[in-house]
């Protein structure tokens, strides 16, 4: 005999048999059809806990905190709707309270109609490339897991950057 699954106390059906619909007592066809919606509930929260746990700072809003002028590099992805996306944006911007500071900020918008969940991977341009790789890896990351939200697919690819104009260190003597 046919080992079976419990539908309801008491009853038993084979597991090869199709699931009951509990609201017509029909049985339902045997897949679902490929291009049947799906539904998931999905916070701002989770999305920060999930895909942005690494970020410097996470935030909410109605519109994006990105500054057009600030921008170095962007990448974009829509859902087919057009009221979902992603966007990665690289962007370097002066601080206002230290003059001499200049921040290098790769930000991870997820706009899900009109709420965007926001975060930030920034450091100082100043800081060690180790940090730099570390900073852009963890955002390159967190855009291709988010572009799954909205089905689309992102793969890594190649930069070209100019090289950065760098100070020589002071020199040092030994005595």
């Amino acid at each position: 005999m046919a080992r079976g699954a419990a539908t309801a106390p008491g009853i038993l059906r084979p597991r090869w048999s199709l699931p009951l619909n509990t609201e017509t007592g029909l049985d339902l066809p045997a897949e679902p059809d490929w291009d049947c919606p799906l539904q998931i509930t999905l916070t701002p929260e989770l999305l920060a806990k999930t895909l942005m746990d690494t970020a410097a700072a996470v935030h909410t809003g109605w519109e994006s905190c990105v500054q057009d002028d600030a921008v170095l590099n962007q990448i974009v992805a829509m859902d087919d709707s057009g009221q979902n996306s992603v966007r990665l944006v690289e962007q370097e911007f002066a601080d206002e309270e230290e003059v001499d500071a200049v921040w290098h900020d790769w930000t991870l918008e997820i706009c899900v109609g009109r709420v965007m969940t926001i975060g930030h991977w920034h450091l100082r341009n100043d800081s060690p490339p180790v940090d730099w790789e570390w900073h852009a890896r963890q955002a390159e990351q967190a855009f291709q897991r988010a572009c799954v939200l909205i089905g689309r697919r992102a793969r890594r690819g190649l930069w070209v950057e100019d090289a950065m104009p760098r100070e020589l260190p002071p020199r040092s003597h030994r005595h």
